[in-house]
């Protein structure tokens, strides 16, 4: 079940104050949007969404007592406003990914930015900033978070004679991917052929330079972090390593993966208290330094004198029913769909648009419930409001560990 069924928001005496319905757009694309073309690699579509995301998304919005609209594509979209038209909606919510460039994130909230229609979470500016690997790890080096020495290599030629960050082994990938996309086994690299063969690879398939960068050899982390003044970071998840290569396990399974059948999960390392303080704090950080808003998601991984490094920043993440919000929600012990509503809520408050908390919402549905089965609980219910809880378990600067592989 992705969450309660909400009853209308202006219905007396269920709320502190009558909110009206909001129309909340969803600007998305799923794995079905885009043809596949002559020479995609593989994982051409794996940033896309499933139809589950999508209506896991719905769940939430209704979660908050508001109507989710579909809207589709930024291509979509902008055949709407080309022509016109404006979506009747009062805010969208954007995860729509794009294709081909480093820009390719922000073209909903560009568009969206253009026809004075409110967005939620991150702009424009700091989608692209995050997405270009190179200069989001200039950008977090220059505030002084540890990342791994890396440089980029635009042919072979480079790889062969060029300087490198590090001792080998390197670690090669896309400049500006997201979802691990362009990455397997043999992204691990351990000397300059391999290195040259693996930057071909990159930008033949990818159209992109590749980032080569030292390869961490610790555990690896991710930390979610959701809100605004201030933003609070929800626990952390401990991600699953393949044993064999040392790479994230999530970079190596799923859709358009080859090399699944061999896979072994190993979680290095221990995620004490100290160390999560730490991630909270340097997720946290990041999440300032790229003026990210409502949500994000920052990865690190533990570097060869024991430090977290950072590893990437993502304003844009999955809302996966299998993905890093899923677990949260299995950590805190509440729907997925209570889970993706803060980040609705989180957006919808610093917009200034009327909408209650999860935790009334929920209380609310709750009430509901027992008032069906025991009929004078309603009438109780009925005589005041529901007291809000506090909106999330995590807190600014702590939270409470668990491990996960997603």
């Amino acid at each position: 079940m992705l969450g309660p069924s909400i009853p209308p928001l202006g219905a007396p005496g269920r709320y502190r104050t009558a909110m009206r319905c909001l129309s909340i757009g969803l600007c998305f694309e799923t794995f079905e949007t885009y043809p596949v073309r002559p020479g995609d690699p593989p994982d051409a579509h794996v940033e896309y969404e499933p139809e589950s995301t999508v209506e896991a998304l719905e769940a939430a919005i209704r979660t908050l007592g508001h109507r989710p609209v579909r809207l589709g594509s930024p291509h979509a979209l902008l055949d709407l406003l080309a022509g016109g038209g404006r979506p009747e909606v009062d805010a969208v919510l954007n995860l729509a990914e794009g294709h081909g460039s480093r820009n390719r994130e922000a073209w909903a909230p560009v568009l969206l930015e253009m026809a004075g229609i409110p967005a939620l979470g991150s702009d424009a500016l700091s989608l692209s900033m995050s997405l270009d690997k190179a200069w989001a790890n200039r950008l977090v080096a220059s505030a002084g978070l540890r990342t791994a020495p890396f440089c980029v290599i635009g042919d072979r030629e480079g790889a062969l004679a060029g300087p490198l960050p590090a001792p080998f082994p390197l670690f090669v990938k896309p400049r500006w991917e997201g979802t691990a996309k362009g990455i397997r086994r043999s992204s691990k690299v351990t000397d300059r052929e391999a290195l040259a063969g693996e930057v071909e690879r990159i930008v033949r398939d990818y159209r992109q330079p590749a980032l080569v960068e030292a390869f961490l050899p610790g555990a690896e982390y991710t930390v979610t972090v959701v809100g605004n003044r201030p933003p609070r970071a929800l626990p952390t998840v401990q991600r699953a390593l393949d044993r064999a290569s040392g790479i994230g396990l999530h970079a190596l399974e799923g859709p358009g993966r080859t090399e699944t059948a061999a896979l072994e999960p190993i979680t290095p390392g221990a995620l004490e208290p100290e160390l999560e303080r730490t991630l909270a704090r340097l997720a946290l950080q990041a999440f300032s330094l790229f003026e990210c808003r409502d949500f994000a998601r920052i990865d690190f991984r533990i570097d060869g004198q024991g430090l977290p490094a950072f590893l990437e920043i993502n304003p844009l993440p999955t809302f996966a029913t299998d993905g890093t919000f899923a677990i949260l929600a299995e950590i805190e012990g509440c729907s997925l769909a209570e889970m993706l509503a803060r980040c609705v809520q989180a957006g919808l408050e610093r917009l200034g648009l009327p909408t209650v908390t999860v935790a009334e919402a929920v209380a609310v549905a709750v009430a509901d419930a027992d008032a069906e089965d025991d009929p004078t609980a309603g009438e109780a219910r009925s005589q005041a409001s529901p007291t809000a809880a506090p909106r999330n378990a995590g807190t600014e600067g702590t939270a409470a560990g668990s491990a996960g592989t997603r």
